[in-house]
């Protein structure tokens, strides 16, 4: 699988945007989210340092959002008993979804704030 042509790496990365868009309402929900907070940025039109940092927050939620969700596949097909480190592993990877969201949350409100305030 190392050093396909782009077209196939990109047709992997979309086949894995697909698959989590299917299976994880958490990422659909996400999702709706994100283009929820970029037609809020339409109807206010700020600066751009504000479209930078929805962006960025976006993108460090859906990336959180797809890291943990490859890091259950992995580890629900290959440890399939329970067992208190995997347990760790996959609540920390959520916490990473957390953090990214809450930061997410904080960018939004200060959005908000300036715009309002």
């Amino acid at each position: 699988m190392k050093n396909q042509p782009f077209h196939k790496r990109l047709r992997f990365a979309l086949n894995g945007l697909c698959t989590t868009w299917k299976t994880e309402r958490s990422f659909r929900t996400q999702t709706v989210l994100a283009f929820a907070a970029i037609l809020l940025l339409v109807f206010f039109k700020p600066e751009p340092i504000w479209w930078a940092l929805f962006f960025i927050a976006i993108g460090a939620v859906l990336t959180a959002e797809l890291l943990n969700t490859s890091l259950e596949y992995y580890l629900d097909e290959f440890h399939k008993e329970e067992h208190p480190v995997i347990k760790q592993v996959k609540d920390v990877a959520a916490a990473a979804v957390l953090v990214a969201s809450l930061m997410s949350l904080g960018v939004a409100t200060a959005f908000l704030f300036h715009v309002l305030g």
